[in-house]
């Protein structure tokens, strides 16, 4: 019989997504909300802070849940983020989720050719503000070992007590900066692997897909990240012990869980270059052998069929 041709269904409309910022308490988002409501946003998620605060649980909250195909809408650029890099580190983890981002007032729409130039523009912008903000800074401390000025903070020096509490607080905050601005890249890999999972096991994950964790900066990023309301306190519990020989059974659980579309052979590869010495000896991993330790992972309810 003659196959009949059946009508493709057409791909699930895009979810808009909205997020509303107002700087004090005492203000409202009744305008934001009324702009995003007519741009045609299902959802609208609303937070107070300044543009100056670092800790935003709706919106980092928001961005974890966000998923492939939904659009992330604001009214303006300075909504969402506190600086251009800001800005550029959060589309570019959006894209990388199949994510993608409109703010109303402003030509960026990662959707439309039109809107990726224009971010392109604007991160020609940042490296360049970037590049002029170093050169003045070394401009201005030649000039100052010219005039026979040390550098660095005089309080410091002098081991001034309010000099030192302050440096602390602003490495405590750039700290915190430097977290929230990368913390989707490894965060949501620390959410599917902890605490069923070891921190060594975790961290070899990470790194092996190009970060740089070692488990104490990786266990200090997770405790100040939950510190801030911004993980979960489970995190950071026991994970649960087991014998010797389940080490290669946990490391290939936690490597398919952190990519579920790695094939046998590919996990193979990844073990092999991990340093891993074959279960049952031999130079090389075998598909077979990793079909062996994800059969016994499946059994003890490491992952899940």
């Amino acid at each position: 019989m003659p196959k009949v041709a059946t009508k493709s269904s057409p791909p699930p409309p895009q979810r808009l997504i909205g997020y509303a910022r107002v700087s004090t308490e005492d203000q409202l988002n009744d305008a934001q909300v009324d702009e995003l409501r007519a741009a045609g946003c299902h959802r609208i998620h609303q937070e107070h802070g300044s543009g100056a605060t670092r800790t935003r649980p709706v919106l980092t909250k928001l961005l974890k849940d966000l998923a492939a195909g939904d659009v992330l809408v604001v009214v303006r650029l300075d909504r969402l983020a506190r600086s251009v890099s800001h800005l550029l580190d959060v589309i570019e983890d959006l894209e990388k989720r199949g994510i993608h981002f409109r703010s109303l007032r402003d030509p960026i729409d990662t959707s439309t050719p039109q809107g990726m130039f224009s971010l392109q523009v604007l991160g020609a912008v940042a490296q360049l503000e970037r590049a002029l903000i170093a050169e003045r800074t070394r401009s201005g401390m030649k000039a100052a070992k010219a005039r026979g000025k040390l550098a660095g903070n005089p309080g410091l020096r002098e081991r001034r007590p309010d000099a030192i509490r302050a440096a602390s607080a602003a490495r405590e905050r750039a700290y915190l900066d430097e977290l929230l601005t990368s913390a989707q890249s490894w965060l949501p890999t620390v959410r599917q692997l902890r605490p069923q999972h070891s921190w060594d096991n975790v961290v070899r994950i990470l790194n092996r897909r190009g970060h740089d964790w070692t488990v104490e900066r990786l266990r200090r990023a997770v405790h100040r990240m939950v510190r801030e309301k911004l993980a979960e306190p489970e995190l950071l519990a026991r994970s649960p012990r087991r014998a010797p020989e389940d080490h290669l059974m946990k490391l290939v659980a936690a490597i398919t869980i952190a990519d579920p579309s790695l094939s046998l052979r590919e996990i193979a590869a990844q073990l092999d270059q991990m340093g891993e010495r074959p279960a049952r000896g031999g130079r090389k991993w075998q598909p077979s052998s990793v079909r062996a330790l994800l059969d016994d992972a499946h059994r003890f309810g490491l992952i899940r069929r």
